[in-house]
């Protein structure tokens, strides 16, 4: 075999980039911090049964599984085969976490976008000329708000008691917030406070906390919770975020005042990590 031959016989596959990606993604919300109420490196914030380890483990099981959505997705497979593959996936989460649900909601958002993007990969298709959200809610929208329901799930249950759309309507709807909020605020904080990527993604966490009714919130502590969560975000946002002097110091004060709460927005985390993934995916599409 010639040397070129055997470069190509090694070379990662669209499908396993998409996946690395997708994995980095989920790292890099975790490697995060001050993000109020969340886990991260330094801290377990409102949580006892995880912690930055759990997550990483979560993170690396999960990679085969964005794989084989990408692989699906490549194929133009339908919303049943997605979700097969995403329940298998969560069952791995689970054993490898200890029945602690880490990545339940970005297996859904995330594993979504990976099989849009696994669709890009095919030359003159649709996918080619939309965003990865834009093809998601055309491809796979109306079966993603027709599909099963989880009765019991915590989202499930905020979002029938509080009449907010929550995960399903974000990705139904193209992932309006990842696009309209998360991705902007990033990108923007990036440009004001270049090489400190881990404060572009604090800003942009913030942004998705003030903007989100977030189930998570909701399940933990009710429409007051959410009120607070959104207000303390929104007064940091107001402040100019990460442009302020003192942006460190008020972050870290939210996410105290958050723990003391017990609140955590899960939701905002899950849609930083896709923020983060099709900020990565996109980068040639939407100016930096």
């Amino acid at each position: 075999m010639s040397a070129g031959a055997a470069r190509r016989a090694t070379a990662p596959s669209d499908a396993e980039c998409i996946a690395a990606l997708a994995e980095r993604s989920l790292v890099l919300e975790i490697d995060t911090y001050p993000k109020p109420g969340l886990v991260s490196h330094v801290d377990t914030g409102s949580h006892a049964d995880m912690d930055a380890a759990t997550f990483a483990r979560s993170a690396a099981v999960l990679r085969p599984y964005f794989a084989e959505l990408a692989e699906a997705g490549a194929r133009d497979a339908d919303m049943a085969v997605l979700r097969k593959i995403g329940l298998r996936a969560e069952h791995a989460m689970l054993a490898a976490t200890g029945g602690v649900n880490t990545h339940r909601g970005a297996i859904f958002g995330l594993g979504l976008l990976c099989a849009a993007a696994g669709r890009r990969t095919v030359p003159g298709t649709a996918a080619c000329a939309m965003t990865l959200g834009a093809f998601v809610a055309q491809r796979w929208g109306t079966d993603i708000l027709g599909g099963p329901r989880l009765p019991d799930s915590h989202g499930e249950r905020a979002s029938r008691r509080y009449g907010v759309g929550g995960a399903r309507r974000e990705a139904a709807d193209g992932f309006a917030t990842v696009y309209g909020v998360g991705l902007p605020a990033l990108r923007r904080a990036r440009r004001s406070v270049p090489g400190d990527p881990e404060a572009a993604r604090v800003d942009a966490c913030f942004a998705l906390i003030a903007a989100l009714d977030d189930t998570n919130l909701l399940h933990r502590g009710g429409q007051a919770g959410l009120d607070f969560a959104r207000a303390t975000a929104r007064a940091f946002v107001a402040r100019g975020g990460i442009r302020a002097r003192d942006w460190r110091l008020r972050a870290a004060a939210a996410h105290r005042a958050f723990v003391a709460r017990r609140l955590s927005p899960g939701g905002a985390a899950d849609l930083l990590a896709m923020s983060v993934f099709v900020d990565a995916l996109e980068a040639d599409e939407v100016g930096r």
